[in-house]
This record gives C-alpha cells, structure tokens and sequence, in this order.
C-alpha cells in the first residue's frame, strides 16, 4: 500500500470549460510542496477536487491506496485531509482557547456535550496547552480573536485545522492579508508541523514559497506545467515568463 495521497489524471470541466486538465501528483508523509500559478490556473479548483467539494469529471483520488472519490468533504476530513482557508473561519467573539476546544470535541465525538462541561475535559485541555505552545499563542490563549493581529489570528486557525490531526494538510494562502512583518510567524509555523505530516501549500506570496516548500508545482490553465526543486523553478524560464515575471503573487 502507498502511504498518502495519490492523484492520477484528474480533470474537471464545467460544460465546454475545462478547469482542471489530467492532474497527477503525490503527497507522501513528510513532504512539503507548494502549488503556485497565476490567477485563474485552477489552483481552487484543483483543492475543492481534493477535500471533495467538487466531483472530478474522471480520475482517481487515493489515501494510503484507498480510493476517496465517493466520499464527502465530512468524510475525508474524517479519513485526514484537512484543509484551511484563504479567509479565515473562525469564531472571532469566542477566545483562541474556545476556538481550539471546538475541532478538539467534534474529532472526539463530544460536540453534543456543555461547552462549561467539555472545557473541564482534561484530555481536551492538555491538547489545547499543547496547540497553544506549538504555535506560540500562549499569552494569548484567553483573549478574544477578534483583538488578535491578523498574523495570529492565522495561526489560530492553522492550529485549528491541525487539532483534527489531518494525515494530508492543505494550507490556502496562509499568508494571505498577513503584514510582512507577520509573515515570519506563518514560516515558523509551517516549519513546526509534524514531520510525518504531508503539506500542500496555496500560495502567492513567493519568498514563503521558497522558504518552507522542498518542492514546487506550478499550475497553469488547469494542467501542471513543472515540477521541481525551489532551485530548478526560479531557474526554469517557463515559469519566471508565465508567473514569476508576470508580476503575480
């Protein structure tokens, strides 16, 4: 069995519009790659095929060589595919503490319970310390989200989608509306994810691509154009022509 997720020859069109065009790749434990292209290549589309948003028009998605493509977005939540997102979901009038309990209680079934009850659940509360450590939020673990400046209000969020404890992780422009003098927290915090987790980065923000992705895919009209080292995409011509010169990201 092949550990991770496996996509082979997805294609998605709407009618004559194709949007996603015979997309292969492998997300295997531990990797971190990015996916890059220009506004419009079809890098949404191509994630809402994976969380199951969207139905692929053909192909295969696999997890540990377990076909996917039945399942719903729930249910591969559930099987470890986690995705965050490019506008931030969370309950800003509730504090980070309160926002962590939330995906903590719904991956071990006690949603139904009291919240005052489900905050004294000493299991929950040492994952809680434990997120809130991992990603240095810890003076601010009681206060409201909605006061947090917005670099950490993605951490919250990132912290969030790893209590789910994803197998696969999608981050969606994590860096997206974070001041560049934020950005160093979202670097830190991709470099302190699990070392078995596998990572796919959404991204514009270049200088956090090349920081934290050991490999590059690029993205273009729906279809992949190259694969690579962050080395061999800054040196591939295509690329500095199609996107990185465009002035996108």
């Amino acid at each position: 069995m092949t550990a991770g997720l496996q996509v082979r020859g997805l294609n998605k069109a709407f009618g004559g519009l194709v949007v996603a065009r015979d997309i292969s790749l492998d997300l295997s434990p531990g990797d971190r790659k990015a996916l890059i292209g220009p506004n419009g290549a079809g890098k949404s589309t191509f994630t809402n095929l994976i969380t199951g948003i969207l139905a692929p028009t053909s192909g295969s998605i696999q997890l540990d060589g377990r076909d996917i493509g039945s399942l719903s977005e729930a249910q591969r939540v559930k099987a470890g595919i986690a995705k965050t997102f490019q506008i931030t979901t969370l309950f800003h009038s509730l504090t980070v503490r309160d926002n962590l309990r939330l995906p903590l209680l719904e991956r071990r079934g006690l949603t139904a319970r009291p919240f005052r009850r489900a905050a004294g659940d000493g299991g929950v509360e040492d994952e809680v310390e434990s997120l809130l450590q991992q990603f240095r939020l810890t003076d601010v673990g009681d206060r409201v989200v909605q006061r947090l400046a917005y670099g950490q209000q993605r951490l919250v969020e990132m912290a969030m989608t790893l209590a789910l404890r994803p197998r696969i992780l999608i981050l969606d422009e994590p860096a997206a509306g974070v001041p560049s003098s934020e950005s160093p927290l979202i670097a830190e915090a991709i470099a302190g994810l699990p070392q078995d987790l596998a990572v796919l980065i959404i991204e514009h923000d270049m200088a956090l691509v090349f920081k934290v992705a050991a490999r590059i895919i690029v993205l273009v009209a729906g279809a992949i154009l190259t694969e690579g080292t962050p080395a061999e995409i800054a040196a591939d011509p295509r690329v500095r022509d199609l996107y990185l010169g465009a002035g996108h990201g």
